[in-house]
């Protein structure tokens, strides 16, 4: 599982700015963006495919895509919505090509205390979960997570562990702002009345 910082050097440079860098040679400029992003795209990718494994396998493959792409990279868009829309696709593409999801639900050794717990009590909105004080409460939490539907749960994702915008999940997620929003919706009301015991 990865874990890194940003440099201090490059801390306060945008996702943007660091992509054009690295667009015009810097290599700096990637690492700083790959120490500042990779924990949220891994966290994302393996609450998805819930295998530790394949999620290290696609966070490499996204990182690829980044790279490849740096010399053409344009800020049309925010960079972490790009990002994000890559691990989307990277997922998809997973997904239509596993034969074999009997491991599906292999949860590795992630730690649960951190990560979406953390950042859904913190300020993704979830509301009544305002702080998960125990190991219980938080695999309760990602548990809970795990039985959403694969288009909510993923909606939710992008906002708990990307901090993405209903806006920008729409567009990383090729749907409608009405039903990104709509999928969010019917998330947090799932979530809520399975961990009504901590609310």
């Amino acid at each position: 599982m990865p874990s890194a910082a940003p440099p201090a050097d490059d801390a306060q440079d945008s996702d943007e700015s660091l992509m054009l860098r690295y667009a015009g040679g810097d290599i700096s400029a990637f690492d700083a963006l790959y120490a500042r992003h990779e924990m949220g795209v891994w966290r994302y990718v393996f609450r998805s495919v819930r295998v530790q494994a394949v999620a290290d396998d696609l966070l490499q493959d996204v990182w690829f895509a980044v790279a490849r792409q740096g010399a053409s990279y344009q800020p049309t868009a925010r960079f972490k919505t790009w990002l994000f829309t890559i691990a989307h696709n990277r997922m998809v593409d997973h997904f239509r090509t596993a034969k074999n999801h009997a491991s599906m639900d292999d949860h590795g050794d992630d730690d649960e205390e951190n990560g979406l717990a953390h950042t859904l009590a913190a300020d993704s909105g979830f509301g009544p979960v305002r702080q998960l004080q125990s190991r219980e409460q938080a695999e309760a939490l990602i548990t809970a997570v795990e039985q959403l539907p694969a288009d909510q749960r993923e909606a939710f994702l992008l906002q708990a562990e990307a901090g993405l915008s209903v806006e920008d999940i729409a567009s990383t997620t090729g749907v409608s702002f009405e039903t990104a929003k709509s999928r969010l919706r019917y998330a947090r009301r799932s979530l809520r009345q399975q961990l009504q015991e901590f609310a």
